[in-house]
């Protein structure tokens, strides 16, 4: 988890519109869902629930029933 500096000011983004345009520019950059959380709250104080309402859902894998023979 990020050790936050509460010495250090970040930008607050808390509407859709400008939170899109981040989740699109850390998005590019980012290899993973996790790693695109933690770029985008080390560099903005953000609405989480916002967020996971703008991300996609990972679905789990099915589990697939062996097929009888």
């Amino acid at each position: 988890m990020f050790d936050a500096d509460l010495t250090v000011t970040r930008p607050t983004l808390t509407s859709p519109g400008p939170l899109l345009v981040a989740l699109y520019r850390f998005g590019a950059e980012a290899s993973s869902t996790a790693d695109l959380w933690q770029q985008l709250t080390e560099n903005y104080i953000v609405d989480l629930d916002a967020v996971a309402a703008l991300l996609p859902r990972a679905e789990p894998d099915p589990a697939w029933r062996p097929s009888r023979d």
